[in-house]
């Protein structure tokens, strides 16, 4: 199964405590199937120092998984689903709202 998404690409998420909110793909984990998504996902934790490492409260990102994510087309700037074309042996992604191809 072809991933739909690349890194740097703008995604809005859909579902879960984020909905609504916008990022940049991070990361990428295709065998789990979830990206790290700036800004998205923080948790707060609490690390106890030793040797170089300090003592504080850090955000980590986590992992969300892909179906909650939605691309944004860079041409009509709306959240849409991602279709593959076949042009001269080369596959691309294309923007289903618009058709215009992505990449």
């Amino acid at each position: 199964m072809a991933l739909k998404f690349k890194l740097k690409d703008k995604v809005k998420v859909i579902a879960g405590k984020d909905k609504g909110r916008e990022g940049d793909i991070e990361k990428i984990l295709p065998k789990e199937k979830k990206a790290i998504v700036s800004g998205i996902n923080v948790y707060k934790r609490h690390v106890k120092g030793g040797g170089e490492q300090k003592a504080g409260i850090y955000e980590v990102p986590r992992p969300i998984d892909l179906s909650k994510l939605m691309l944004i087309c860079p041409k009509c700037h709306k959240e849409t689903r991602v279709g593959f074309k076949i042009v001269d042996g080369k596959k691309y992604r294309f923007c289903k709202e618009c058709k215009i191809q992505i990449d």
